[in-house]
């Protein structure tokens, strides 16, 4: 059976198994901070697309954790496969606060329009007619996303006593106010999309979905910098050092 992955200090890796656009099994590893004790705080990062609230729950479920024990759930960047199921997940589980960093919290809550759409508006018309279905029908996935309140903004720097310590960490290039996490204790970083996995290394995310391609590079080796035990990678899991 699939299952998550545990690491030290009750961070939890969750598999999420789906079939993506080309008909392969994909998967996205959100992770909870797991709290020490009955005050502590278990926290959500990232949730996946639109729909997905059910296999997220399935995924907790295996790792013996239930989504109703949740206290926040915190966002790396608004790319809508990393926030998608924000809506459905307050709704049902609405004790639960929503962190993101103060630059996406505009694009979360739909107070302005999400770079992402305005780059995928760009890339469109410079596309062949015949590929331009396919572009206006992921710049609708984007504009479906259902706006959430974030409750708490973060700009990188803060220090939060998850698993010991938990440092957020300003990465933008990918997205402009992407956010990763550090959690001291452990060695473990977070990467959301600042770095991925790929064939067995560890890699920038596709510089083509980069909105500041120079940006990236840096904040990805801001995070190599910090030489921790290991990497959990949104995209390709976690990556041991």
């Amino acid at each position: 059976m699939k299952c998550c992955r545990r690491i030290k200090g009750n961070i939890f890796v969750l598999e999420v198994f789906f079939i993506n656009d080309d008909g392969k099994e994909d998967a996205i590893f959100p992770v909870i901070l797991a709290a020490e004790s009955e005050r502590g705080e278990n926290v959500l990062v990232d949730c996946g697309y639109p729909g997905f609230l059910p296999k997220l729950e399935e995924a907790s479920a295996r790792a013996g954790f239930s989504l109703s024990a949740l206290t926040a759930v915190l966002i790396t960047h608004h790319d809508y496969d990393h926030y998608g199921a924000l809506s459905e997940l307050v709704a049902k589980y609405p004790r639960v606060r929503v962190i993101a960093s103060e630059l996406d919290a505009p694009y979360i809550e739909n107070r302005k329009k999400s770079p992402r759409l305005a780059q995928a508006e760009v890339l469109c018309e410079r596309l062949p007619k015949s590929l331009r279905a396919e572009a206006h029908a992921f710049q609708e996935r984007l504009v479906a996303v259902k706006p959430v309140r974030v409750d708490e903004t973060v700009r990188g720097g803060e220090v939060f006593p998850w698993c010991g310590g938990t440092e957020i960490i300003a990465t933008p290039g990918h997205m402009p106010g992407h956010i990763s996490l550090y959690v001291k204790e452990h060695g473990t970083v977070i990467t959301g999309d600042a770095l991925v996995t790929r064939n067995g290394l560890l890699r920038i995310a596709n510089p083509n979905y980069a909105t500041d391609a120079k940006e990236a590079k840096a904040s990805a080796r801001k995070l190599l910098k910090l030489n921790a035990k290991r990497f959990i990678c949104y995209h390709g899991g976690v990556f041991a050092t």
